[in-house]
């Protein structure tokens, strides 16, 4: 049985702002690289070679980025959505690209260690109506929530307020096209959206088999800023170093590092796992470990870590190390040379202070 596939890329992440006023949530880079790329990279491992990509208002952004597929070994077709209205609208929109096939659907913001063959094999093999993607969570108020019996899916609701499993949907479902007659009997929810949910437990009601897969290793959902440092880091885990650029004498690089073509190191220290993108110029400044500095970027005279720089970003004299942070394209920090030296304290009887 051969899947086609359905990307998920014209959300508009506005977690993530102000980074997504002027860029699309899927391609914010992690390691370097945008995170959509990984996406099509695991769709591709499974099989899936024949992609549908839903895009919104970034569109143009994301036909830049992906082109027609032939880089990744895959096809594209890109579909506009006129609104972000939920999933299964989603499914609505691509139904002429998907056909009577079945498919796999997955969100382009998403990050999975193990990727997406467990799900598509065991769909494949099972003869399902649909195989969900299924995570425990500390806190499922956030998401989707499955209860499972016996290996088998019986209910689900969207972001309830008391879960009544820790089972999250992690953006990845398998689909026979029986969905489709499902979802065109769908009213909105409560959101206003047509949830995935909610016709994946149309299947359930009228006795389809829903299956479910765990993940296996780690899941990433990448939103929030936190998120997008927390991918990065995690990424990083598995980097295999490349050294293209240069350093001095002066500089020390130690551990997993990364370094792009044309980059240069002056008088620094760099300790990886840390990735440096081409051009960048790093002097007089210490890169901690799971950090990723993008293309085109100047660090001069500071400390960063647990960070990730988006391209052609200048960081100056900064006094104070950074540390998780998420900075931006083009984005200019510039530490002052001087500044006013006064302190105002208030201190009891028999203190001791150190300065």
């Amino acid at each position: 049985m051969k899947l086609k596939g359905l990307l998920l890329a014209g959300g508009t992440g506005s977690r993530l702002r102000p980074l997504t006023y002027t860029g699309a949530k899927q391609l914010i880079p992690i390691a370097n690289r945008p995170i959509l790329h990984y996406a099509v990279e695991a769709m591709v491992q499974a099989g899936i070679t024949e992609i549908g990509v839903i895009i919104g208002d970034s569109g143009p952004a994301i036909r830049q980025s992906l082109g027609p597929g032939d880089t990744f070994g895959c096809h594209f077709t890109y579909i506009a959505q006129d609104a972000p209205l939920g999933l299964a609208h989603a499914v609505k929109t691509a139904r002429d690209f998907l056909a009577e096939d079945p498919f796999l659907m997955f969100l382009g913001d998403n990050l999975l260690r193990s990727g997406l063959k467990p799900l598509v094999d065991r769909f494949v093999s099972g003869g399902y109506a649909a195989s969900i993607l299924l995570t425990r969570v500390a806190d499922p108020r956030q998401f989707g929530v499955a209860v499972v019996e016996k290996g088998r899916v019986t209910r689900l609701v969207e972001k309830p307020a008391e879960p009544p499993s820790p089972f999250a949907l992690v953006g990845a479902y398998c689909f026979q096209p029986a969905i489709h007659t499902v979802i065109a009997n769908l009213k909105p929810s409560w959101r206003g959206e047509y949830e995935i949910t909610d016709a994946i437990q149309a299947l359930i009601d009228t006795e389809h088999v829903v299956d479910a897969t765990f993940v296996e290793g780690w899941w990433k959902d990448t939103g929030r800023p936190e998120d997008v440092i927390e991918a990065n880091r995690l990424i990083l885990e598995d980097l295999i170093p490349v050294q293209h650029g240069t350093w001095d004498e002066a500089s020390e690089v130690v551990g997993r590092v990364s370094i792009g073509d044309n980059a240069r190191i002056e008088h620094s220290s760099l300790r990886g796992p840390v990735v440096v993108g081409a051009d960048a110029h790093i002097r007089n400044s210490y890169i901690g470990p799971y950090t990723t500095i993008g293309d085109g970027v100047w660090i001069e005279d500071t400390e960063i870590e647990n960070s990730v720089v988006l391209p052609d970003s200048q960081i100056r004299r900064v006094a104070e190390r950074i540390d998780q942070s998420l900075i931006g394209r083009g984005v200019r920090v510039q530490g002052q040379m001087q500044r006013p030296k006064a302190m105002r304290l208030v201190l009891g009887d028999h203190s001791r202070v150190d300065l």
